[in-house]
C-alpha cells in the first residue's frame, strides 16, 4: 500500500504486436513489482480520432483481445489494476474541471496535437474540440489515481508536462491535492515494421502479432524486407536498417550468434533465408508460452471480463475519492450541501 502509483495504458485498437511487447509490455511487467500499477483501457481516447459508432463497436470488441495479451505476457491482475476508462464516471467530471486549468494556446501549441489532428482527418468540419483537449483527458487519467510515475513515449512527454501544469495550477488555486507526476521514458525505440519503411502497425499491415500462429510468423518473416541491393547470397549485405537484424537484436537471446550472423552477412558468406529461418525459430520460441497462456485465458469464458470489472470497480473507488476531495476544496460540494439544507429546512409561510 506504500508503493508509488503508476498509470499507463493503451487505446483498444486490436491485438498487440511485437512492437507493443518491446516498447511497453515488457517494461510494465517489470514495473508491476515496483509500483502500484494502474493500466488503463483508454476507450474514451479512441473517440478523439475514431468517433463513428462502427469504430466504437470495433474498439469494444478489441478490449478482450488487448487485455488477454496483457495477461498472457505476464501482467498479473493480482499485482496490477486493469480498468475501463469509460466506466469511471469521475473521469468525465475531472476532465471538465481540468479544462479550466489550462489555456487553449497551450494545447494548440503542442506538436503532437497538430500531428494527431492532421492524421485524424475525421471530416470537413475541422479539428474536434475533444482532440485538442486530448492532454486534458490524459491529465484526468493520471491525476485521478494521483499517479506519480507515467511510462510514456518520447513523443508524448509534453502531455505529461501539461498534466503537471494542470496539477500545479489546481494546487495553487485550491490547495495541495495533486502530486507532480514524472514521465518515465522507455529506452526502446519504436520497432520497425516487417516492410522496413515505418514503425510496426496493424493499419500498415507490417506487424507480427503476439497471437500469430507459427505458420503465420514464418510467412511474415520470410516476406520481410532485407537489403534490396543484395541480389545473391555471396554479395556483402547491409546490416544497418535491415529489419531482420533489428528483430534478431531485439528478440534473439544469443547475442554471440547475432554478431556471427552480422559478420557473415557483411562478408556475403550467409544467405537471407538462413538468417530468416533462425529468426523464425527465435520468434516462435518466444511466442510459444504467450500463445499457450492466451489460449487458456480465452477458453476460460468470462475470466478476462471479470478481471476488467474487478479492476474497474477498484479504480472507481480511487477516482471517486479524488473527485470528492477536488469538489470539497473547490467549494462545489459545499454549494449543493447548503442548498439542500436550506430546502430541507424550508417552511412555507403560515405553517
Amino acid at each position: 500500500m506504500n508503493q508509488e502509483r503508476l498509470l499507463t495504458g493503451d487505446r483498444p485498437t486490436g491485438r498487440l504486436h511485437l512492437g507493443h511487447l518491446v516498447g511497453s509490455i515488457q517494461n510494465r511487467v517489470a514495473l508491476q513489482d515496483r509500483y502500484d500499477c494502474y493500466f488503463i483501457i483508454a476507450d474514451l481516447h479512441t473517440l478523439t480520432t475514431k468517433p463513428r459508432k462502427e469504430e466504437i463497436l470495433r474498439a469494444r470488441e478489441s478490449i478482450i483481445e488487448m487485455v488477454t495479451d496483457y495477461i498472457a505476457c505476464g501482467i498479473d491482475p493480482l499485482k496490477s489494476t486493469i480498468y475501463l476508462q469509460s466506466a469511471i464516471h469521475a473521469v468525465y467530471e475531472l476532465n471538465l474541471i481540468f479544462s479550466m486549468m489550462i489555456s487553449l494556446n497551450r494545447l494548440t501549441g503542442l506538436p503532437s496535437i497538430k500531428e494527431m489532428a492532421k492524421a485524424a482527418q475525421i471530416d470537413d468540419e475541422g479539428t474536434p474540440f475533444g482532440l485538442i483537449g486530448y492532454p486534458v483527458l490524459q491529465a484526468a487519467d493520471i491525476l485521478g489515481p494521483r499517479a506519480v510515475i507515467v511510462p510514456i513515449g518520447k513523443d508524448n512527454e509534453s502531455h505529461v508536462e501539461c498534466t503537471r501544469d494542470i496539477a500545479r495550477r489546481f494546487n495553487h488555486l485550491y490547495g495541495e491535492v495533486f502530486p507532480m507526476p514524472e514521465a518515465l521514458i522507455g529506452d526502446v525505440a519504436s520497432l520497425i515494421g516487417t516492410d522496413g519503411k515505418a514503425k510496426m502497425s496493424k493499419s500498415l499491415n507490417n506487424a507480427i502479432f503476439l497471437s500469430d500462429d507459427p505458420k503465420t510468423v514464418e510467412k511474415k518473416v520470410r516476406g520481410m524486407y532485407t537489403d534490396p541491393n543484395r541480389i545473391h547470397a555471396d554479395i556483402p549485405g547491409r546490416v544497418e536498417g535491415n529489419p531482420v537484424f533489428t528483430y534478431h537484436e531485439a528478440f534473439n537471446p544469443c547475442k554471440a550468434r547475432v554478431e556471427y550472423f552480422k559478420e557473415q552477412y557483411r562478408l556475403g558468406a550467409i544467405g537471407d533465408m538462413e538468417i530468416k529461418r533462425a529468426l523464425i525459430e527465435v520468434i516462435n520460441q518466444m511466442l510459444a508460452p504467450i500463445r499457450e497462456k492466451r489460449a487458456l485465458l480465452l477458453a476460460d469464458k468470462g475470466y478476462v471480463e471479470k478481471i476488467i470489472v474487478q479492476g474497474t470497480e477498484k479504480a472507481r473507488i480511487v477516482f471517486d475519492e479524488t473527485l470528492k476531495e477536488v469538489r470539497s476544496v473547490m467549494g462545489l460540494s459545499g454549494t449543493w450541501n447548503k442548498l439542500t439544507r436550506a430546502a430541507r429546512d424550508y417552511q412555507p409561510p403560515g405553517d
